[in-house]
């Protein structure tokens, strides 16, 4: 299909806009530096399968409706513009500075929480919603493809949002329930709820936080040291974000299993330390 796209042969619209949402759903279940560390964030921070759905969809809807826009201005002509990978890095800074802003803010509400202060929503929708507008902006092989050549080929200008569209809501429907899943894992611990709480707030919140300073050191050494975060190694796998090891992948694995995966795995140690003593 790749092919067929790229060899400038004209497509319905139909399947073209289908392509768009199929290549969203793979790009929701790859690992994309831009989904699902955020996802992951947010989602152990509502510590419940519905919590975590609403905020997994809240993300993906302002994703969607950033990339609609964007695949409307590529329709128009700027598909040079928003396809040059140079954004990336100023984008992987902005990210890591609205996840450090949102861990800050989490961690303090969690430190209010273990003194006993009156309860308050350790991470938000809005906070989700705003990352979702800011991600939107990253550059790589789907949105290559849907700003070069999906965005391009419809017929008038009235349709150029339509690809963006189909692609975030593509990009939903795997990452709204992947939220609804690290939430759900979260109220499974056997654990009281207040434990599950102070868990479930410490990991939202170091994954935000050190999170945001991983990706914003990525993006300024991508600024000084461009040669830094362009290398790759080939794995061979013919899907993008599985297809080489590269700054993206790293960036996840460090993100959700280093800072989430430890911070949830060190926080069920001290939670049932901590009853075990009482």
């Amino acid at each position: 299909m790749l092919s067929l796209l790229h060899s400038g042969a004209a497509l319905p619209i139909g399947l073209n806009l289908a392509f768009a949402l199929l290549l969203g759903v793979v790009h929701g279940i790859t690992p994309d530096e831009h989904t699902w560390p955020i996802t992951f964030s947010y989602a152990v921070g509502t510590y419940s399968a519905r919590g975590g759905l609403l905020v997994g969809a809240v993300f993906a809807l302002a994703f969607t409706v950033q990339r609609a826009i964007l695949s409307e201005l590529a329709y128009l002509g700027l598909s040079r513009v928003l396809a040059s990978p140079a954004i990336n890095n100023p984008v992987y800074v902005a990210v890591g500075a609205a996840m450090s802003i949102a861990g800050y803010v989490a961690l303090r509400r969690s430190r209010e929480h273990d003194e006993g202060g009156a309860p308050r929503p350790f991470v938000t929708p809005a906070m989700a919603a705003v990352h979702g507008v800011v991600a939107g902006f990253g550059v790589g092989a789907y949105a290559l493809v849907l700003y070069t050549v999906l965005a391009p080929r419809m017929p008038g200008p009235a349709f150029g949002f339509l690809p963006g569209l189909l692609f975030g809501l593509g990009t939903l429907i795997i990452q709204a329930p992947a939220g609804a899943l690290f939430g759900y894992y979260m109220r499974r611990l056997r654990l009281p709820d207040r434990s599950i709480q102070a868990i479930a707030a410490r990991a939202a919140g170091d994954t935000l936080y050190y999170g945001g300073f991983a990706f914003a050191a990525a993006g300024l050494a991508g600024i000084l040291w461009p040669s830094a975060v362009t290398w790759s190694l080939p794995t061979h796998i013919a899907i993008p974000n599985l297809d080489s090891i590269n700054i993206g992948l790293l960036l996840v694995v460090v993100v959700v299993l280093g800072i989430g995966g430890s911070s949830v795995f060190l926080g069920i140690r001290r939670e049932r330390a901590l009853l075990s003593r009482s």
